[in-house]
C-alpha cells in the first residue's frame, strides 16, 4: 500500500471486506484475510478517529479529542453570526430564477436542484401557492447525527457544509434528512473549463465528483463578503430575505432591511416540519394577501 491511498478509498474497501464476508462465505477466507491485512497496513497510514454523533458528527479521535484538520480554516465560520433565511410564500411568484441562479453559481449538475421550487395547496379550497425549498440548514442535523465520516458539518454560524474529500457516498445522510434536499452523484457531472479552473472547497462544493452528497450550503462564500445567496438577489419578488439572526436583521433583493424577529412575529413566520425538533434556519410567512396571481389549477 502507497500513501497514496485515501481515506475515502480506505473507508470504502472496509465496507467491500465485510460486503464479500457475508457473501463468499469460508471458502474464500484466505483472500479474505489477505485483503484484511492490507487494509490493517493502510490504517496505520491514519489517526484512529470516530464521528462524534452526539454533537455534530464532526471527527474526534479515539479519547474524544476534536480531530486535527487541514480544512478547518477553509470551513471556519464567518465571525459571530447566525445566519438565517426567510421566504414569504405571499411574494413568490414560482418563476425558479432562484433555482437558475443557484444552478449558475455552484455550477449545479444536470438533474440537481439545491434550491426547489413547488406548486403547493394546503387544502382542497385554499388557493394554490408556490414553496421554494432549500437545504433547511438544521441546527438540529440529524444529517450530520448519522455521517460515519463526519463529512457533513455544523458550523457555528449555522450553515451546514458537506466535505466531499471526506465523503464515502453511504447515503446515510439522505435517509436521515426530512425534507429530501440532499443529491447524489451516481456519475461523473458535465464539467465546465470555468469549473475545473477553480480549486475544490468545501464553501462551494465544486469542481463536482461522482459518488458524493450534494446540496444548498447558503453560499457561505457570499455571506462571507456581506452579501445576500445567490437565489435571493436572482428573485425579483424580493420574496427570498437573508440575513443575521444575531443582529436581528434580513435583507432582500430589493435591499428592503427588517428586523427578522418582527418579520417572523408580525407576519406569522414558521418553519417547515418544525415539530421534528430539527431547528431548521428558514423560515416562511404564510402565503396571506399574495402579490401575484395564484397559481392555475
Amino acid at each position: 500500500m502507497t500513501n497514496r491511498f485515501s481515506r475515502r478509498q480506505f473507508l470504502k474497501l472496509g465496507a467491500l471486506i465485510a460486503g464479500g464476508a457475508a457473501t463468499l462465505g469460508a471458502a474464500s477466507s484466505r483472500v479474505l484475510d489477505n485483503l484484511a491485512n492490507a487494509v490493517s497496513e493502510t490504517a496505520a497510514q491514519f489517526p484512529t478517529f470516530r464521528a462524534n454523533a452526539q454533537t455534530t458528527g464532526e471527527l474526534v479521535t479515539a479519547n474524544g479529542e476534536p480531530m486535527q484538520y487541514s480544512r478547518a480554516a477553509a470551513a471556519a465560520p464567518v465571525g459571530n453570526h447566525r445566519w438565517v433565511m426567510v421566504i414569504d410564500l405571499a411574494k413568490c411568484d414560482g418563476c425558479k430564477e432562484c433555482t437558475a441562479a443557484c444552478r449558475a453559481m455552484h455550477f449545479v449538475p444536470p438533474n440537481q436542484e439545491w434550491i426547489k421550487v413547488f406548486e403547493n395547496r394546503d387544502n382542497n379550497v385554499a388557493g394554490a401557492y408556490y414553496f421554494p425549498r432549500p437545504c433547511m440548514q438544521c441546527d438540529n442535523t440529524p444529517c450530520a447525527k448519522v455521517c460515519p465520516v463526519g463529512a457533513t458539518m455544523k458550523r457555528e454560524d449555522g450553515i451546514v457544509l458537506i466535505d466531499q474529500d471526506r465523503c464515502i457516498g453511504c447515503r446515510y445522510c439522505i435517509a436521515a434528512c426530512p425534507y429530501g434536499s440532499r443529491s447524489f452523484n451516481w456519475a461523473e457531472p458535465p464539467h465546465t473549463p470555468e469549473e475545473l479552473s477553480q480549486p475544490y472547497s468545501v464553501e462551494t462544493n465544486f469542481p463536482h465528483r461522482k459518488g458524493v452528497v450534494e446540496k444548498c450550503i447558503f453560499c457561505p462564500e457570499l455571506a462571507r463578503a456581506g452579501k445576500i445567496p445567490a437565489c435571493a438577489s436572482a428573485c425579483n419578488m424580493g420574496a427570498i430575505y437573508f440575513g443575521d439572526q444575531v443582529e436581528d436583521v434580513v435583507k432582500n433583493q430589493s435591499g428592503e432591511m427588517v428586523s427578522f424577529t418582527q418579520l417572523i412575529r408580525e407576519k406569522g413566520g414558521f418553519r417547515y416540519m418544525e415539530d421534528l425538533g430539527t431547528e431548521p434556519r428558514v423560515w416562511y410567512l404564510p402565503p396571506r394577501d399574495r402579490v401575484y396571481p395564484a397559481p392555475k389549477g
